[in-house]
């Protein structure tokens, strides 16, 4: 039943481009989701995350001037949340961050720490080729931010609250106005994705996916 009832989530979930400006989400509820993407999982276990819930209505019609793609949902979404990325120079295998991280909250011994840090310094520098390229870098520390965006947007849909994830923005402009607005600091953080929470103004059509089939293939 279980199995049944996330599937039936899925199903139900869909981009909401606008919402229902006068029914907002219960707070323990909203903290639910939040919660949700706190405890998700990120490479080495190193959270390059912060969620920014904005409630200002001025700062939300500034972000609307910056992204296109939150043109429907920024003013009449319930719950508005950026997501930001920590910057390459947080994310160093020897930076403070990452040692604030390892010791500190994953609770290492500094023996531990060493062993842990000269396994990561050959990640960035070998298997990926992280310090090579500071751009290469930035988006890899992004796409980590995606894994708690789409554990948010899942676990909204199973208590039956829509959700809306937002690329649509011009990189440079969202950062300059997050960093004029005291959102962020210039050179720590810079924004990954935008999601918008609340209740869908309309019924969507049926949603539409490629075919099992076409999705999944299986190798012996």
């Amino acid at each position: 039943m279980k199995k049944k009832e996330i599937l039936e989530a899925y199903r139900w979930r869909q981009a909401t481009k606008e919402f229902d400006a006068d029914r907002k989400i219960e707070e323990d509820d909203f903290e639910f989701i939040l919660e949700t993407g706190r405890l998700s999982p990120s490479s080495f276990g190193f959270e390059p995350w912060q969620f920014v819930v904005v409630r200002r209505e001025d700062l939300l019609q500034k972000i609307k001037q910056h992204a296109w793609g939150a043109q429907g949902q920024a003013l009449t979404a319930s719950h508005f949340v950026l997501i930001l990325a920590r910057t390459p120079e947080a994310m160093r295998h020897d930076s403070d961050y990452i040692r604030h991280i390892v010791t500190d909250v994953q609770g290492r011994t500094e023996e531990e720490y060493a062993q842990r840090i000269q396994r990561v310094q050959a990640f960035q520098e070998n298997d990926y080729r992280l310090l090579d390229d500071a751009r290469v870098f930035q988006e890899w520390i992004k796409r980590q931010t995606y894994i708690p965006l789409g554990n948010m947007m899942t676990a909204a849909a199973q208590i039956g609250v829509d959700s809306c994830p937002i690329e649509g923005f011009n990189q440079a402009e969202m950062d300059e106005l997050l960093v004029t607005e005291g959102v962020m600091e210039r050179g720590a953080w810079s924004l990954s994705v935008m999601v918008a929470f609340g209740h869908r103004a309309r019924d969507f059509a049926p949603k539409t996916r490629r075919d099992f089939n076409e999705v999944i293939k299986y190798i012996g």
